[in-house]
C-alpha cells in the first residue's frame, strides 16, 4: 500500500494505517469530496492534532495522503503528473485546517504555482466535525494581481458541485486565453528573465538582445520579467515574489521555456526547473544552441560540441542514483558506479576526444597559414559584434555570395576571399565568427583555433552597426574580446556600417567619438572611402603600393 507523505513523526502505527486506508477511497467525479469522507478526515485531523490532506486525480483516485503539523501541510512532489502548456495538473488538494482559518496565502500560492485543478480547506471544529468549506481555483486570463478566485465559504453542499465538468471548462478557457494560438506550430514559447542591478534602459537593451537571440533560435517569445537586485539570490537568482509572478505568467501564457539573461549555476537551474517543471536555460546555453544549429563545417561542429560538453559537465545531475552496473572480481569496489558517475565519465572521455580532433584541425590551419605566408599576401580580418553586417561587407567588397542573414550568428565558419586593389595589389579578406557581450568562455576556448586566424591579420576591419542604439556598448564588448585574445596591437579600421539606417546626428556623434569610415555594406559605391583607407593603411603597415586616386573599380 502507498505510504503517507509528509510529517509522520509521533504518529502511532494504528494512526498511520488509518491514513493509509484512505488510498482505498474512490471519489465520485461529480464532487470535490463526499461529505461523509470529509467528516472522517476532520475527525482524524482533530484526533491527531495535525493537518491532513488528500491529493485526488480527475478519476477520483487518491494519489497522495499527506500529514502535516498543526499549522500546515507540505505538498509532496507531484512531478509524476506533468501537464501540457496551458493545462492544469489534473490534481486537486483537499486538506484540513484545525484552527478555523480560511485558505492561507501559502494555499493560494501552491494552487497557482503547482497548477492545481483546485484547492479546498476543511475547517474542523473542536469536536472534530466539519464546520466550513473553503474552495479556490485559478483564473483564466493575464491578471497577475488576482490570479485565483476564492469562492464564498460554505458547508457540505460546496463539496457536492459538478467538480469534473467545472475543471474541464476552466481548463478549456485557460487554453483559449493563453498564447498557444499565437506561436508557430511546434515552436517553444519562452519567457525571458533578467535579474541585475542595471538601469531600466540598460536592462531593456539586454532583454531586446536576448529576444533577438531567442528568435534566432526559432523560439517564440511570449514576454519578459525583469528584477533589479544588488545581489542575486544564490538559490533561484531572483526573489521569491518575482519568482511567483514568473510562475503565474508561465501558467497563464502557456510557456514551455524560461530563458535567463544571466548565467545560472547548476543549483539555480535545478531549483527553478524543479519548482516550475518547465525547461530552464540561460543565455550561455541559448548561444551554444544557436551555434549548434548554424555550424556547417566539420571544424565548426567539433568546436560547438566541445563547448556544449564543457558547459554541460558541471551541470550533470540525475535524481536516480540507482546503480547501473556492478563490478566484480579482484579489485572490484563494491556496487560500482552510479548512472550519474557514468555520465560524467563519458562526458570527460568525449571532451578529451574532441580536444584531440580540434587540435588536429588547428595543426592543419597552421599549415595553411604557412602556405599563405609564403605567398606574401596581406590579410584583412573582419571583426565585429554579431549581426553588424560583416558577411554583407565581405560579399560587397569581393563580389561573393556568402550566405548573409539579418540574424545573430548567421555565420560561424571563417571565410576567406581575395580582393584586388586597382593597382593589382592582392589581399585576403577573412570573415570570422561574430562577437557578443559576455561571450561564453566555453565558446572562446572551443573557437580559439578559429579566432587565432585573427593573429595573422595585418589589419582588422572592425564593423560597427551604428544604427543599433547600443552600438557603443557593442564596440566595448568587441574590444574586450580583442584584448582577451591579445590582438589590440594589430592596426584597426573602424567601419560604421548601416549609415543609411542611422540618424545624421548619431552618425556625426560616432565619427567624433571614434575615427572611422561610414559605409552602407549594401551600397558598393559607399565603400570607396573605405577601400582608400584600407590601401593607405596597408601601404604604411606593409610597404604595399598606395591607392591610386585615378582608378575607380567601384563604379
Amino acid at each position: 500500500m502507498p505510504s503517507v507523505f509528509g510529517n509522520t513523526g509521533g504518529l502511532k502505527t494504528r494512526q498511520i494505517k488509518q491514513l493509509e486506508s484512505l488510498y482505498n477511497q474512490r471519489i465520485p467525479q461529480d464532487c470535490i469530496l463526499p461529505e461523509d469522507l470529509a467528516e472522517e478526515i476532520c475527525a482524524l485531523s482533530r484526533t491527531m492534532n495535525r493537518q491532513l490532506g488528500l491529493a485526488i486525480d480527475r478519476g477520483g483516485k487518491v494519489v497522495r495522503v499527506i500529514a502535516g503539523d498543526a499549522k500546515e501541510i507540505l505538498i509532496p512532489d507531484l512531478s509524476d503528473f506533468r501537464t501540457a502548456p496551458g493545462r492544469l495538473r489534473g490534481i486537486r488538494i483537499v486538506h484540513t485546517h484545525i484552527n478555523g482559518e480560511a485558505l492561507t496565502e501559502d494555499d493560494l500560492t501552491d494552487l497557482a504555482l503547482l497548477r492545481l485543478d483546485l484547492i479546498c480547506a476543511l475547517c474542523t471544529s473542536q469536536r472534530g466535525n466539519l464546520e466550513k468549506v473553503h474552495v479556490a481555483h485559478v483564473l483564466p486570463g493575464n491578471d497577475r494581481e488576482h490570479p485565483c478566485h476564492v469562492l464564498p465559504p460554505g458547508h457540505g453542499e460546496l463539496l457536492e458541485n459538478d467538480c469534473l465538468n467545472f475543471i474541464l471548462e476552466l481548463e478549456d478557457e485557460i487554453g483559449r486565453t493563453g498564447s498557444l494560438r499565437d506561436a508557430p506550430k511546434g515552436a517553444e514559447r519562452a519567457i525571458l528573465v533578467g535579474v541585475s542591478k542595471l538601469s531600466k534602459a540598460e536592462s531593456d537593451a539586454h532583454m531586446a538582445e536576448l529576444k533577438e537571440l531567442a528568435e534566432s533560435c526559432g523560439v517564440h517569445v511570449i514576454g519578459h520579467v525583469t528584477q533589479t537586485r544588488q545581489k542575486p539570490d544564490p538559490k533561484t537568482l531572483m526573489g521569491q515574489g518575482k519568482l511567483k509572478d514568473l510562475y503565474l505568467m508561465a501558467l497563464q501564457d502557456a510557456a514551455t521555456l524560461i530563458i535567463f539573461d544571466q548565467e545560472l549555476s547548476p543549483a539555480q537551474v535545478r531549483n527553478v526547473s524543479d519548482r516550475m517543471e518547465l525547461k530552464v536555460m540561460d543565455r550561455t546555453q541559448l548561444i551554444l544552441d544557436i551555434f549548434a544549429r548554424r555550424a556547417r563545417s566539420r571544424e565548426g561542429k567539433l568546436q560547438v560540441e566541445l563547448a556544449q560538453l564543457k558547459y554541460l559537465q558541471p551541470r550533470l545531475s540525475d535524481k536516480n542514483t540507482a546503480m547501473s552496473r556492478l563490478t566484480g572480481g579482484i579489485g572490484g569496489r563494491g556496487p560500482g558506479e552510479t548512472k550519474l558517475e557514468i555520465n560524467r565519465r563519458r562526458v570527460r572521455e568525449q571532451i578529451l576526444k574532441l580536444e584531440k580532433a580540434v587540435e588536429e584541425v588547428h595543426s592543419n590551419r597552421k599549415q595553411q597559414k604557412a602556405l599563405r605566408n609564403r605567398q606574401g599576401l596581406p590579410v584583412f580580418s573582419i571583426v565585429g559584434y554579431t549581426n553588424a553586417g560583416k558577411s554583407t561587407l565581405l560579399n560587397t567588397l569581393t563580389q561573393s555570395k556568402i550566405e548573409a542573414k539579418d540574424q545573430m550568428f548567421a555565420t560561424l565558419d571563417p571565410t576567406s576571399r581575395r580582393l584586388r586593389f586597382p593597382e593589382d595589389v592582392e589581399v585576403i579578406i577573412t570573415d570570422t565568427v561574430g562577437f557578443i557581450r559576455n561571450l561564453p568562455k566555453e565558446l572562446v576556448a572551443a573557437f580559439r583555433a578559429t579566432l587565432e586566424e585573427l593573429e595573422n591579420a595585418d589589419i582588422l576591419l572592425h564593423v560597427i552597426d551604428v544604427s543599433n542604439p547600443s552600438w557603443e556598448k557593442q564596440v566595448a564588448s568587441v574590444e574586450t574580446v580583442l584584448e582577451e585574445l591579445d590582438l589590440t596591437e594589430i592596426p584597426q579600421i573602424r567601419v560604421f556600417n548601416k549609415m543609411d539606417l542611422a540618424g545624421e546626428e548619431e552618425m556625426e556623434k560616432a565619427l567624433r567619438q571614434y575615427p572611422g569610415i561610414a559605409v552602407s555594406a549594401l551600397d558598393r559605391a559607399s565603400l570607396r572611402p573605405l577601400l582608400e583607407e584600407m590601401q593607405t593603411m596597408l601601404y604604411s603597415h606593409t610597404g604595399a603600393k598606395p591607392f591610386s586616386q585615378n582608378e575607380d573599380e567601384l563604379h
